[in-house]
């Protein structure tokens, strides 16, 4: 809930408009015309016109015609809080049967049709709404209104109890893939338990209890979407490339004959307090323990929230924020933080550290120094700059809100079902404009000085010795009604009456064709290639500049080296501190950071255009006058250390660290990008100096621009750039990869987990845009590129093993990689191999269907509407043709490609590609329990301990 009520503060920040404007044209009948308000140059308000259908259902339109695209947004006001007792995660649980058909959409068919139409599409569930949005090409729309309000209104003819029986499994699988088998995935629930009397709607979570799932029968969930899913608790929004008249009469026609449901009130607000500090412990499979303080606060929309939101920042929010002074810089944490979670009917202000492995994270220790530094702000307050810093990143996060439709319509939707009031801007913009210092202070007074609250100690399994305080709180137990049966004559049915055949489907429009951005291209004195496009949707600017100084070219044995160098350079300079730096930053709403990577480190900047000139100031100070603080290198230095501690204990590095081991063995391509505790502790701050001396060098160098901003305006700019001078640009040592002659069954053993990982792997071929691997990604779509993929709908949809299996093709500039993958039921291991092996088989000696070959073909060749969006998209591309020296009209030649590749050469492709015998097998889980099983496939078994 937090990231919606996040970006919509951000939203608000720099004013908007109250323009409430007049419907000029002719209404379908049946449709009301509510308000309509315009954008005004400058400011971040998203124009809107609002109607109502007579069933209740509210209509938000947003026109952008800068790209051929719709997003369409369906928010149900009904989320976990919605929820009975005794039946939890039954809103989320819904969420997935939604996806199963409807009286009108075959079983699969709603992924298919949008995957098809080179759109994309999901659904998400909190606590207080559910939505779901599809982004598509722009001709497409009246069919995805035919979609949605099929499923609004013909739904329950199509549900059957194996639906339900296969849903259910995916939702127990995603509770412990997401949860159960995650490092601290347990902590919301365990705080949630703990801040909440169990009669409240949010002492439980959106995924619920595996318990209540399977009390429950598919009349229960037909009678959720009764209750729940009617038009009139239902905000249909709408964005994009679309003519308004045409839209609201697809909208009347699918929506209109669909009857109300019951009454929806507003759930009352809910803020709750406690009487005493509360003190709770969770025992989990982690190496590094972590405090968990939260305090009850207010509500989403109390008058309080924007200075609880601006407290947050000053707590726990960046490199000036108190704990990151007092505990984050003087190495006594790993991490620390603050956020104010804020949902409709209650928010808390979590405050979290995480200690450093082994006996020096006595978390007892911990809370004493975490207290103290809130304790600090009483006596030091919070100052003008602060205030001033934080309202200049949040102005300038408004507007880069502003650049995606979904982003755009996203917010509208968010308002319109919590406020009633798409246009709610004015009020939260006058909210933030009233924060002052004073309101942060009385904020922090009235809520969390001295105010009782819930600290949770995560220790590892059998480290009590490490927690804050003993355990002195138990939850009651939980209230589960007896479970009454429901039969199908209690439920009370909806039946539309159409005027028209909904076994049509609408036919896209004409085809919209993507633009590519018009690209301008130079090169510095120094060499340095640039590549821009000018986008003037906001009026900001991204540059991404990439030095050739990536993971490749570090030396042995000092793995983690380019990364801990990226670090160091967004640390102090020579001229200012890190705090300074930041501080200059924020106040413009600007960011400039170091990434390193495989072969380079990327330089990314993003800044305001009225801003660029400061900031890319900054990028000078930070590029050319890095400090190197020997403080800096040993607090950052032990932080990589701690991060490869967290990274290795969780199941997926543990299978990623298989494959590179297993198919890269002794080249640098077999090591793990973040290094290992020995190449870390190795590393000397001469060898950051040595790394940067000789790869930050201009040869070699890349940079991308997207933004309000002319190849003549840019060159003045980055003028600086052209003065650098440095090493010849490096060239990697050659390698030789092994050959592995034999497949293998590959065990790494993580005793005691409830789901395994598995993956077949096996070497790939390098990067090529319309080459053979190209080509084999594409022959690679209909097994298991894409939700409707063989491989998913069997493990998922018909056998309920995961929460998702897949398979891809990828390749750098040396190396490739192919991979099948799924996290199943530990139960369901040895089944689901031999699932992916059948799978693999069948597509390698069968091929694909023509009908599988016309899908792809659709889904492939129209995804170029959704390519080039946002300024982000963009650079991606930019950065693509400049990485591979790719010519400026290759997605074209991809999509030919698409187009004409025949069945014959998909097949040629698979066969030589997706042979099963030509993988390796990794399984992560309970070595104990699997291995017996897996021994019966006959192929040999082996064990790894990936490189820690």
């Amino acid at each position: 809930m937090q990231k919606w009520v996040l970006s919509v503060t951000l939203l608000s920040i720099a004013g908007c408009s109250n323009q409430i404007g007049q419907e000029t044209s002719t209404l379908p009948e049946g449709v009301t015309f509510v308000e309509q308000v315009a954008g005004v140059k400058g400011q971040p308000v998203i124009p809107y016109s609002k109607y109502t259908l007579e069933n209740g259902l509210t209509v938000v339109l947003h026109e952008d015609k800068s790209d051929p695209l719709v997003h369409v947004d369906m928010t149900y006001h009904v989320g976990s809080a919605r929820e009975q007792e005794g039946k939890s995660g039954f809103a989320h649980f819904f969420e997935h049967m939604m996806f199963q058909g409807s009286e009108h959409v075959g079983d699969q068919e709603h992924f298919r049709l949008i995957t098809e139409a080179g759109g994309t599409l999901n659904g998400t569930t909190n606590r207080d709404r559910t939505n779901y949005f599809e982004t598509v090409p722009a001709n497409q729309l009246e069919k995805m209104l035919w979609l949605e309000s099929d499923r609004m209104g013909f739904l329950l003819g199509a549900v059957s109890q194996r639906k339900f029986e296969i849903q259910r499994s995916t939702v127990k699988n995603e509770r412990a893939q997401r949860y159960e088998n995650r490092p601290y995935g347990l902590v919301y629930e365990r705080l949630g338990e703990a801040l909440y009397p169990r009669t409240h709607p949010y002492s439980w979570q959106t995924i619920g209890y595996v318990e209540d799932l399977e009390r429950v029968d598919v009349n229960d969930l037909k009678a959720f979407f009764l209750r729940w899913y009617g038009p009139n608790n239902a905000t249909l929004t709408i964005g994009g490339d679309l003519d308004k008249e045409q839209t609201l009469a697809w909208v009347n026609k699918y929506f209109g004959s669909i009857p109300r449901g019951p009454e929806v009130k507003d759930m009352p607000k809910q803020p709750v307090t406690l009487d005493a500090d509360r003190y709770i412990t969770l025992e989990d499979k982690v190496q590094q323990p972590m405090l968990m303080m939260a305090w009850p606060t207010s509500f989403n929309g109390s008058e309080d929230e924007a200075s609880l939101d601006m407290l947050a920042k000053v707590i726990g929010g960046g490199k000036n924020s108190l704990l990151y002074q007092n505990l984050v810089k003087t190495g006594d944490v790993v991490d620390a933080g603050a956020y104010h979670d804020c949902a409709e009917l209650a928010c808390t202000m979590y405050v979290y550290a995480i200690g450093q492995s082994g006996e020096k994270g006595n978390l007892k220790e911990l809370r004493s120094k975490v207290v103290s530094t809130l304790d600090d702000l009483e006596e030091r307050g919070v100052s003008e700059k602060e205030l001033n810093e934080l309202k200049g990143m949040v102005e300038a996060n408004a507007i880069f809100g502003l650049q995606s439709v979904s982003g755009k319509v996203s917010q509208l939707a968010a308002y319109q079902t919590f406020y009633g009031n798409p246009n709610h801007l004015s009020v939260e913009l006058q909210q933030l404009r009233d924060v002052s210092t004073d309101s942060i202070e009385s904020a922090y007074m009235q809520y969390v000085n001295g105010n009782p609250n819930v600290t949770l100690s995560v220790v590892p399994k059998g480290k009590t010795n490490l927690v804050a305080a003993k355990s002195n709180y138990t939850p009651m137990p939980r209230i589960i009604p007896e479970h009454k049966k429901l039969t199908e004559e209690q439920l009370a049915l909806r039946e539309p009456v159409d005027n028209f055949d909904r076994n049509v489907m609408p036919q896209p429009s004409q085809p919209v064709e993507a633009v590519m951005p018009t690209l301008y291209q130079f090169e510095l004195a120094n060499g340095i290639k640039v590549l821009g496009t000018k986008y003037q949707e906001t009026p900001t600017v991204e540059l991404q500049m990439v030095i050739p100084a990536g993971r490749r070219f570090e030396p042995m044995g000092k793995t983690g080296l380019s990364k801990l160098v990226a670090a160091m350079m967004n640390e102090a300079s020579t001229q200012s501190t890190a705090e300074e730096l930041s501080s200059r930053l924020d106040s413009l709403g600007s960011t400039v950071s170091f990434n390193a990577g495989l072969y380079g480190t990327t330089v990314s900047v993003t800044s305001l255009d009225k801003n660029i000139v400061q900031t890319l100031d900054i990028l000078e100070e930070r590029l050319f006058k890095p400090a190197f603080n020997e403080a800096d290198f040993d607090r950052l230095k032990a932080q990589a250390i701690e991060g490869a501690v967290y990274e290795h204990q969780r199941p997926d590095w543990l299978a990623s660290q298989a494959t590179r081991e297993i198919l890269y063995k002794g080249t640098p391509f077999s090591l793990p990008p973040e290094g290992t505790k020995v190449s870390l502790n190795s590393i000397t701050l001469k060898d950051v100096t040595d790394f940067y001396d000789t790869y930050y060098t201009p040869n070699g160098a890349d940079i991308v621009v997207v933004g309000d901003v002319t190849e003549q305006q840019l060159t003045k700019k980055i003028d600086f750039l052209s003065k650098w001078q440095g090493a010849a640009k490096p060239v990697p040592s050659a390698i030789v990869l092994p050959s592995i002659e034999k497949q293998a069954i590959w065990m790494v053993d993580k005793p005691g987990a409830p789901q395994t990982i598995i993956r077949l792997v096996r070497q790939g071929l390098p990067y090529d845009a319309t080459g053979e691997l190209y080509e084999t990604q594409l022959a690679n779509f209909n097994l298991a590129g894409n939700f409707n993929s063989r491989i998913n709908l069997n493990l998922r949809e018909d056998k309920g093993y995961t929460y998702g299996a897949g398979g891809y093709q990828t390749g750098g500039k040396e190396v490739g990689l192919s991979v099948y993958y799924a996290q199943v039921r530990a139960d369901a291991s040895l089944a689901s191999a031999k699932e992916f092996l059948a799978e693999l088989e069948k597509m390698s000696t069968e091929g694909v269907t023509d009908k599988e070959v016309d899908f792809m073909r659709l889904a492939v060749g129209q995804k170029d509407a959704l390519s080039y969006e946002t300024p982000s998209k963009k650079a991606q591309l930019l950065g693509q043709i400049l990485t591979y020296s790719l010519p400026e009209n290759f997605v074209e030649e991809r999509n030919e490609i698409v187009a004409k590749i025949s069945k014959e050469r998909l097949n040629e492709l698979a066969a030589k590609w997706f042979n099963p015998d030509d993988y390796q097998i990794i399984v992560v889980g309970d070595a104990k329990a699997l291995t017996p099983q897996f021994e019966t496939l006959g192929i040999p078994m082996k064990t790894i301990q990936p490189n820690l």
